[in-house]
């Protein structure tokens, strides 16, 4: 068994969990490749030393031999993976060293058991769906998917703007807002949710359009199917607009024109069997934190 490491940046305090997760995977009899970026943070910036480990840089470099990848770090970090694992199926399982952790659920108490369980074979995959964004003038040519969210809106504190809306080319309506959530199930917990949007189960073939501060109060998040095609056109005072693909932002202007569909891939990744959805939002969101309970 082989499994990869993914990293951006842990703190100071993580470190004696990240050893304990380097001994448990060898003990257990199972290599490890890490990502080289993440592999020198540690040990240039941290002095953390890594020993007798592989190295990778590359999605090519895991499409063969890997049977999973360990995202250290936080939500944030379990989105950048995505980009890493890509079309491979490598499943990923989250190590949580962030704040809330929705995806990246482990704890640092959790390491060991959730190690155990996949020597062991006690999980399942979990398919989620990713966004695919296509932009006339190729914005985010170099990965164009996201697993939570694809987002439109206005630049610093400028005033609102125009999103015109087009569901498989018909006309939706046209948005006076701050701007324009599209989520997936797995992202309708993520910026979507603090925008008002609904909960989706991950097995949804769905996509949420969430508007951000809507101008006009009749608006609402809307749930549709996600074999549907999204377009997108903005305009405003501001000559400028932002564009959000997960944790990846970029300006464009009222000329560019998103078109957004369902992704040809979906990305893999582990279920403990001691985890639920349910439960995970019960007690990262405290459902039912109430005294009465």
């Amino acid at each position: 068994m082989k499994a990869a490491i993914y990293g951006k940046q842990i703190s100071k305090s993580f470190l004696p969990a990240m050893s304990k997760l380097l001994s448990i995977l060898e003990s257990r009899g199972i290599d490890v490749v890490v990502y080289e970026p993440f592999m020198e943070f540690v040990e240039k910036k941290l002095f953390f030393k890594i020993a007798n480990v592989e190295v990778f840089s590359s999605n090519e470099e895991i499409k063969n031999g890997i049977d999973f990848l360990i995202s250290v770090g936080g939500d944030g970090t379990f989105l950048d993976s995505v980009k890493i694992v890509q079309d491979s199926g490598v499943p990923i399982v989250g190590f949580n060293c962030g704040r809330l952790g929705f995806l990246a659920f482990i704890s640092k108490d959790e390491i060991e058991e959730a190690i155990d369980d996949i020597v062991n074979s006690r999980y399942t995959i979990s398919s989620r769906q990713l966004l695919k964004i296509e932009s006339n003038s190729g914005k985010f040519s170099d990965f164009n998917y996201a697993l939570n969210e694809f987002s439109v809106q206005k630049s610093e504190n400028r005033s609102m703007v125009r999103v015109n809306v087009f569901i498989n080319d018909e006309f939706l309506a046209s948005y006076w807002s701050d701007g324009l959530i599209i989520a997936t199930p797995t992202g309708s917990t993520a910026y979507s949710l603090s925008a008002g949007g609904p909960i989706v189960v991950p097995e949804s073939n769905t996509m949420v359009i969430t508007p951000i501060s809507p101008h006009t109060l009749t608006f609402r998040p809307l749930v549709i199917s996600s074999q549907n095609k999204l377009s997108l056109k903005v305009d405003g005072r501001s000559p400028h607009f932002i564009a959000t693909l997960d944790s990846r932002t970029e300006l464009f202007t009222a000329t560019d024109e998103f078109t957004v569909t369902q992704a040809e891939f979906t990305i893999n990744v582990l279920k403990f069997n001691r985890h639920s959805y349910y439960k995970t939002l019960r007690n990262k969101l405290m459902w039912g934190s109430d005294t009465r309970n």
